[in-house]
């Protein structure tokens, strides 16, 4: 289709873009003048400005592309990056031009194109490749979100890392045995670079795991922000085993050994005053090895008490609870719900110079200084009884025992919560009533589980809406069959639900908050102990009490517009 292009309106350049919008009325002359003048100032192309101002979206900038100069209009969300060809252009020179290789046939190449006035990409790829070049439009940010993400994953990016200030190091005893491990240290400078940007662009995320995954084709990197996985990198597929050595010999893993799993530890150093530790687990898959790491912040468990998210009815139970002499308080839930966060933040509490604290950990995630901390080594025969039985000779006030995971040392526990101390524990149950028929059924005796045990906590993480959260249409219905009583859908409240803004990278939620159902043993469920009662027995009675089920504290959360229905429902049961 032919385009007869208007003359420029102002003194300021005018792309053909601006031009063949003007002329069909897309855009005033007033308009085309100030974002000329802007993408001017900024150094910017025009297609750019428009985007980025909102005066055109890029759906339908692409969709006039399309229709204007006669070009196919391609959706990359709906394309298989796969199959992109490889090898045909630098990504130097995509990246310039804002184009991408899509298909190769005979002497025609096609290409991603979001700009078909940009003639002088189109000559450029036509004269590299020699090739004949066919157009293909598709929308801007699509276009320059995956040029950013092949230049995540090509060479280059590593290449260009040696030259970045990173602010962060590995400590000097680490650095050592980095450079005694490699005899080809400046060759794989840019590797160890590479890592620490990734250690860092992590802890600025507020991510809790960092997921390093070699498949046949691709490498992949995913952070666990939120609770939820998102890839943020395809590096190099040929630097896998570079990159799983570099983080081998900081966590003082024996590099050569890549058949069987290994689990060690390293430390990054952020500033004089602050460093992460990071808890590294390997494990042998089909093509490489998979390496997960943990960010242990020791922040996490200075935020305070106030910060988890208790309600203030809870908080006062909690509070009372560890106020205690002795006795034992429990936190149970699955994994990754932040059980160890609480026993951490509980201790600081405590942590007093009158008050001696000691715990039993698997490993120790987080360093309090204060507390006397011990590693269990079932290698070593450090066990956890073991560890337990030595804290009695120890002189302890406070006790932490990383989880229960036997008879043995749940019988150890229970003993010193009878004759003294405070314990405080984990298990892993759905909810608190359930904690006590697991105490049961591992063998300890009922009438040891009423007297030593003051409260059962039980916890989920729910995502926190983003500051861009919007009012949620939901019938009453729905509202009801979730738990919400009719009488308290008198309109004092809404529901709300998440939008996406570039603050929570689109997702509509932005950190965590807990969900809690606190259980004090009181002394009816106590007769219910005594006489080998069950989980529905058990929790009857503390509904009785007042006890809330870990649903009815999420709603709370979801009238107070913390969170959303949905979240609620996907993280408790009814």
């Amino acid at each position: 289709m032919a385009v007869v292009l208007p003359t420029p309106v102002s003194g300021t350049p005018m792309s053909g873009l601006a031009r063949a919008l003007l002329q069909a009325g897309r855009l005033s002359d007033t308009q085309v003048d100030a974002l000329g003048k802007q993408a001017l100032a900024s150094k910017a192309t025009f297609i750019d400005v428009l985007v980025q101002s909102g005066s055109m979206d890029a759906y339908a900038v692409a969709n006039f592309c399309a229709e204007t100069f006669g070009y196919p209009f391609l959706d990359f969300s709906a394309f298989n990056l796969q199959m992109l060809p490889e090898k045909i252009l630098d990504i130097k020179l995509m990246q310039s031009q804002r184009v991408i290789p899509l298909a190769k046939r005979g002497n025609k190449i096609s290409v991603a194109i979001s700009d078909p006035t940009n003639t002088q990409a189109l000559e450029q790829i036509k004269f590299k490749t020699e090739m004949l070049v066919e157009p293909v439009i598709v929308e801007h940010t699509q276009l320059m979100q995956l040029l950013d993400k092949m230049g995540q994953s090509v060479s280059q990016t590593i290449t260009d890392l040696i030259g970045d200030d990173i602010d962060g190091n590995f400590s000097e005893a680490e650095s050592d045995d980095l450079a005694d491990s490699a005899n080809a240290e400046i060759d794989d400078a840019p590797v160890v670079r590479f890592l620490q940007k990734i250690l860092i662009d992590a802890i600025n995320l507020g991510a809790s795991d960092l997921h390093f995954e070699p498949f046949e084709k691709f490498y992949r990197i995913r952070f666990r922000v939120d609770g939820v996985l998102r890839e943020v990198a395809q590096p190099p597929l040929a630097i896998k085993e570079k990159l799983a050595s570099r983080i081998k010999v900081i966590s003082k893993l024996d590099i050569s050994e890549k058949r069987v799993p290994q689990d060690g530890r390293m430390k990054l150093a952020l500033t004089k005053t602050r460093s992460i530790d990071f808890r590294v687990s390997t494990l042998p898959t089909l093509f490489g090895e998979k390496i997960v790491m943990r960010i242990l912040d020791g922040s996490q468990a200075q935020m305070g008490i106030e910060a988890l998210g208790y309600d203030p009815e809870q908080k006062a139970l909690l509070m009372d609870a560890i106020a205690r002499p002795y006795g034992m308080v429990l936190v149970t839930g699955p994994t990754g719900s932040g059980k160890t966060v609480s026993l951490y933040t509980f201790l600081n509490l405590l942590n007093k110079p009158g008050i001696n604290i000691a715990t039993a950990e698997d490993p120790a995630e987080i360093n309090l200084p204060g507390v006397n901390q011990v590693n269990v080594n079932d290698r070593a025969g450090l066990t956890f009884p073991v560890a337990l039985r030595s804290f009695l000779r120890q002189d302890p006030d406070v006790i932490m025992v990383g989880e229960i995971r036997d008879l043995e040392t749940a019988d150890i526990a229970i003993k010193a919560a009878q004759t003294g101390h405070l314990v405080f524990s984990t298990l892993h149950t759905n909810d608190a009533p359930a904690t006590i028929t697991r105490l049961m059924n591992m063998g300890v005796a009922p009438f040891n589980i009423a007297s030593a045990i003051i409260m059962i906590t039980a916890q989920r993480l729910a995502r926190k809406l983003c500051s861009c959260k919007q009012p949620a249409e939901i019938p009453d219905q729905v509202l009801i069959d979730a738990g919400f009583m009719p009488e308290e859908l008198d309109g004092s409240w809404e529901p709300y639900q998440p939008k996406g803004c570039v603050r929570c990278s689109g997702s509509g939620y932005k950190g965590r908050v807990g969900i809690y159902q606190i259980m004090p043993i009181s002394p009816a469920i106590e007769k219910i102990i005594l006489a080998s009662g069950t989980a529905p027995e058990i929790e009857q009675q503390a509904r009785l009490d007042g006890v809330k089920t870990l649903r009815e504290a999420g709603l709370v959360k979801v009238r107070l517009g913390m969170t959303s229905l949905e979240e609620i429902l996907g993280c408790t049961n009814a």
